[in-house]
């Protein structure tokens, strides 16, 4: 039978009372009536019910995270430093991996809720799946989830006029984009504001090229592949990926581009995984560390005070000069 509060007490010396007490931080215990329930749970084995805690405390202390796909660099990265400061703060993390799917993503938001955790990090592209009325504090990452959901995403807008000025600086005059879904509102869509800004600036013509799903690279092959169909001329494109920037790369030099004399490519993202594995990729950085301060940051106030007064947050970029856009 598995030892109760009572056993603890017994051998402790105390009442059940100051057990409760001393597991949940509530009022003066001394250290010496703390050590002999320690003590006593660990010779009787005693392991709190940190549900009953959270009902007592109305307080879990767990956060959820919904992602699509944990396998690819960014959303890795990012669960990892958001795991990492919840861990900080006395918080444990329930992931949920969603795989784009809509139902599973509403079955997750609904176990969450019933889990009672205190807030929940959603990157997804479902908007309208979760909304005011489930009255669960939330942070979205790069994705317009809700009116009433705030958002923490990179700038943007800064990092498509950086990409785009980049490969222009570096002679290109063909710079053609390739971006997520067109149909999907969120942020990431103002990389192809900036991008088509940059291009009329220069008086340049500009064109996008839109992948189904970003998060599942090996379904866009065909759009690079009709890319190059379209525009052999090509000099210079501008991935709103990394992963994807790299596909484009490897099918350019089966073509037999050479990059960056004939081609010259920037990605998006610049996670320390591809910077490791890729250190020639020029791309567009996302502090995805301080990305996840932020998200979490909004999402503590929301817990603690109840409202947030952000409603949407850009986080700096900066330039990783690899050797694909050239050595400007």
């Amino acid at each position: 039978m598995k030892p109760k509060i009572e056993d603890v007490a017994e051998i402790a010396g105390v009442s059940p009372t100051t057990v409760s007490r001393v597991l949940n931080d509530r009022g003066y215990i001394s250290q010496k009536t703390k050590d002999k329930v320690y003590a006593a749970m660990k010779e009787i084995n005693y392991v709190p019910n940190d549900l009953a805690r959270s009902l007592y405390n109305k307080k879990s202390n767990l956060i959820g995270i919904i992602v699509p796909s944990t396998d690819h660099p960014f959303f890795g990265e990012l669960v990892m430093h958001l795991e990492n400061i919840c861990n900080q703060k006395g918080y444990k993390v329930l992931l949920c991996n969603s795989l784009h799917d809509s139902q599973k993503e509403q079955q997750y938001w609904d176990m969450l809720q019933r889990n009672q955790v205190d807030g929940v990090i959603v990157v997804t592209y479902n908007r309208g799946l979760f909304d005011q009325a489930q009255n669960l504090c939330a942070v979205a990452v790069d994705h317009y989830l809700s009116d009433y959901i705030p958002v923490v995403s990179s700038d943007n807008f800064k990092g498509g006029k950086l990409a785009t000025e980049t490969l222009l600086a570096a002679g290109c005059r063909k710079v053609i984009h390739i971006n997520g879904d067109e149909a999907i509102e969120t942020p990431a869509n103002k990389r192809q504001y900036a991008y088509e800004e940059a291009m009329k600036e220069a008086g340049l013509d500009h064109e996008t090229y839109h992948v189904p799903d970003i998060a599942f690279l090996e379904h866009n092959i065909n759009v690079i592949k009709a890319l190059f169909k379209d525009h052999p001329d090509v000099d210079g494109i501008f991935a709103s990926d990394d992963i994807l920037a790299i596909h484009t790369l490897q099918y350019a030099k089966s073509l037999g581009y050479k990059i960056p004399e004939d081609l010259k490519i920037i990605g998006y993202d610049g996670t320390k995984l591809i910077r490791s594995i890729y250190p020639e990729l020029t791309t567009i950085v996302q502090p995805v560390e301080e990305i996840a301060g932020q998200v979490l940051k909004i999402l503590f106030e929301e817990i603690e005070q109840g409202k947030s007064g952000v409603k949407e947050l850009a986080v700096p970029v900066s330039l990783w000069k690899g050797s694909t856009a050239g050595s400007n």
